[in-house]
C-alpha cells in the first residue's frame, strides 16, 4: 500500500498489559475481552497473541466464529447469550459458553434440541439496569438453569459494573455489595470486574476479572493516562505530511472556512481524517505530533486530510511522520479534545488502513 496513513499493532505491548493485568489481579482467572474486532485491533491477531489468558469473551456468534476459525481453543463466552433459538446448533459445535441474562433465554434453550450440555454463566443485575435478572429473581433462575438438562453444572455467576471507571463511586460500592450479599450462598465461580475495577476496586477481583479496555493499553480510570497504571498502548495511528502550505494572515483553511490564520504561518497537510477513524469532531488545537514534535490541528477534519499548524515545527518537512495517537500521544487525550471516549475512537479506525503487527506474533 501507498497511502501513508496506516495502523501499527504493537503485540509486546499487548502482553506487557497483561502482565500487569495479572500483577493487579493475581488470584483471578482473565477473560480477554475482544468484543467489536477487539476494540478495533483484530480479533484473531489479538487472541493468537494472548496465550497466557484462560479465556475470551464476546458478543455475538460471528465474532466467536472468527475466533475458532482462527484456532482458538480457549473458553469463549458469548456475553449477550443467545439471541434465537436458531443459534443454539452452532453454540454448541463452537463449544461456547453463554450468559443467560433473560427469561426468554430459557426459553430458547427449552425449544432447542441439545446434544451437549452447554455451559451457562447467570447474570445478575446488580445496578446497571441493562442485562441480568434482578436479585429476587436469582434464586429461581439459578434453581432453573440447574435442572435444565441441557445446561452443564457448573454454572458461573457474573454481573457488570457501570461507574467503577469512578474511584469513589458510591454506585460500585453498593453493586459489589449487593453482588456479594446475593451470590454468598452459591458455590460457583463469581466475576464482576471489568478493566476498571480491576485497578480501582481490588474487592471485585474474585475468580473471573473481564479486562477490555486495559488490555489494548488505555486507562479505563477518569482524568489518567494508560502510562499512569503501567500500560502500554497496543495502537498507534500515524500517517505523514504530504504538503506544506506558507499562507498569509487572514487565509482561511478548511471546509466551511471555520478557521483563519492569525498570522502569516505554515500549514501541513496530513494524509488521514475522518474516513480512517480520525474524530471529524476534533476541534482546532487538538494535539498531533509532526517527527515528535507538539503540533495543532486546525479547521475540520476532512474524509482522508487534516490541515495543521507548523509554527511550532518550521523546520517540517514532505514525508515527516505524523503521529495521532500513540504511546507518545494517548489515545485518551484525543478522546478528551473529540469530547469523546477512547473506545469510540479505536473501534472506529477504519478498515482500509494498512495494519502493521510489531512484536512476536505469539
Amino acid at each position: 500500500m501507498t497511502r501513508p496513513a496506516k495502523v501499527i499493532i504493537d503485540l509486546d505491548a499487548l502482553r506487557h498489559n497483561l502482565s500487569r493485568i495479572r500483577q493487579f489481579a493475581p488470584h483471578s482467572k482473565i477473560m480477554a475481552i475482544v468484543k467489536a474486532d477487539a476494540y478495533g485491533h483484530g480479533i484473531a491477531r489479538i487472541a493468537a497473541a494472548l496465550t497466557g489468558v484462560d479465556g475470551f469473551g464476546v458478543a455475538c456468534l460471528e465474532e466467536a466464529c472468527q475466533l475458532r476459525e482462527a484456532g482458538i481453543d480457549k473458553k469463549i463466552l458469548l456475553l449477550e447469550g443467545p439471541y434465537s433459538v436458531e443459534e443454539i446448533p452452532a453454540i454448541q459445535q463452537l463449544r461456547l459458553d453463554v450468559v443467560i441474562h433473560h427469561q426468554f433465554q430459557f426459553t430458547l434453550l427449552n425449544d432447542a434440541v441439545i446434544t451437549s450440555p452447554i455451559n451457562a454463566w447467570l447474570k445478575l443485575d446488580s445496578g446497571m439496569h441493562r442485562l441480568g435478572f434482578a436479585a429476587t429473581e436469582i434464586a429461581a433462575s439459578w434453581a432453573q438453569l440447574k435442572q435444565h438438562e441441557g445446561v452443564a453444572g457448573n454454572i458461573r455467576l457474573l454481573s457488570h459494573l457501570a461507574s467503577a471507571n469512578e474511584p469513589d463511586s458510591a454506585m460500585t460500592k453498593k453493586q459489589i455489595e449487593l453482588f456479594s450479599n446475593v451470590t454468598k450462598g452459591f458455590q460457583a465461580e463469581k466475576s464482576l470486574a471489568n478493566s476498571a475495577g480491576i485497578i480501582a476496586w481490588k474487592e471485585c477481583h474474585l475468580d473471573w476479572v473481564r479486562p477490555g479496555l486495559m488490555l489494548y493499553g488505555v486507562s479505563p480510570i477518569d482524568g489518567n493516562t494508560a502510562d499512569d497504571f503501567g500500560l502500554s498502548p497496543v495502537m498507534s495511528l500515524e500517517s505523514e505530511l504530504i504538503s506544506i502550505k506558507n499562507l498569509k494572515q487572514g487565509d482561511p483553511v478548511g471546509y466551511g472556512a471555520s478557521w483563519s490564520c492569525p498570522e502569516d504561518m505554515p500549514i501541513g497537510i496530513v494524509a488521514a481524517g475522518y474516513g480512517d477513524g480520525f474524530p471529524r469532531h476534533a476541534g482546532s488545537g487538538t494535539t498531533i505530533l509532526v517527527n515528535g514534535r507538539s503540533c495543532s490541528l486546525v479547521g475540520r477534519a476532512s474524509m482522508d486530510m487534516l490541515t495543521i499548524d507548523l509554527r511550532n515545527y518550521p523546520g517540517a518537512r514532505i514525508g515527516d511522520p505524523v503521529l495521532l495517537w500513540g504511546k507518545e500521544l494517548p489515545v485518551e487525550v484525543i478522546a478528551r479534545y473529540a469530547d469523546t471516549i477512547p473506545y469510540e475512537l479505536l473501534c472506529g479506525v477504519h478498515k482500509r488502513l494498512e495494519f502493521i503487527e510489531r512484536g512476536q506474533p505469539g
